[in-house]
């Protein structure tokens, strides 16, 4: 059973479909859970905006680092950092604008390793676990998706750099590679999509909050597909 009893953890993208099923299990698991809020919309379906256990961090940009550094400023014995904050974006190559490019380079390359840097400066020198997320397109080739692919393929190889970086000092570096997740944004986007062969949020959860935990005793350096049967 994993226990969060007595330890923090930050969120990112915290307020989210998935963030909120990952906040929801870390809670339920014990912890205290830090989450950033760029813009109070944010909050109007976020479960867990006056749980006890959750602490609201708002109007926080994460791709400036001054923001960035407020957050974790905010934790006194941070434990797990879980960055799932991002964007997305798809077109053919042509018509992909260098200000597309631009933005989910700050929004998913450079969000997370701020992220990283100030989790693993806040965690030391004690051990911590740090869960980022990556995409499929990262990994396996898909059209029109050359600047979002190219974003978060970055976060893989931040990932797989940091967990070699990190290994000595007992803070485990992983990622997850989400394929299409079940959320209504995204049967709203596909509705004649096979919906049920998607992961949930929730089933997705469970993942980063093991890799996430002091339970995941070996476990670093990995980029663990959660396609479900997609």
């Amino acid at each position: 059973m994993l226990d969060f009893s007595g330890r923090e953890a930050v969120v990112t993208g915290g307020t989210g479909a998935l963030g909120s099923a990952v906040v929801g299990r870390l809670v339920r698991a014990g912890a205290t859970v830090h989450v950033p809020v760029y813009a109070p919309k944010e909050l109007e379906r976020f479960p867990y905006r006056e749980h006890a256990s959750v602490r609201l961090h708002e109007g926080l940009d994460l791709s400036v680092e001054r923001d960035v550094e407020r957050l974790f400023g905010g934790t006194s014995s941070l434990y797990a950092s879980i960055h799932i904050a991002g964007g997305f974006a798809m077109g053919p190559i042509e018509s992909t604008g260098l200000e597309v490019w631009d933005q989910l380079m700050r929004m998913n390359a450079t969000s997370c390793f701020l992220s990283c840097r100030e989790a693993v400066k806040a965690m030391a020198p004690r051990e911590g676990r740090i869960v980022n997320v990556a995409a499929r397109p990262a990994l396996v080739p898909t059209a029109q998706m050359s600047a979002y692919a190219a974003s978060k393929a970055a976060v893989a190889a931040l990932t797989l750099s940091l967990a070699e970086e990190l290994a000595a000092s007992s803070i485990w570096v992983n990622a997850i590679v989400p394929s299409i997740i079940n959320t209504a944004a995204n049967r709203n986007a596909m509705p004649d999509a096979d919906h049920g062969a998607w992961p949930t949020p929730d089933e997705i959860a469970e993942t980063i909050a093991f890799l996430a935990s002091p339970q995941n005793a070996v476990t670093r350096g990995a980029l663990v597909p959660v396609y479900g049967r997609s």
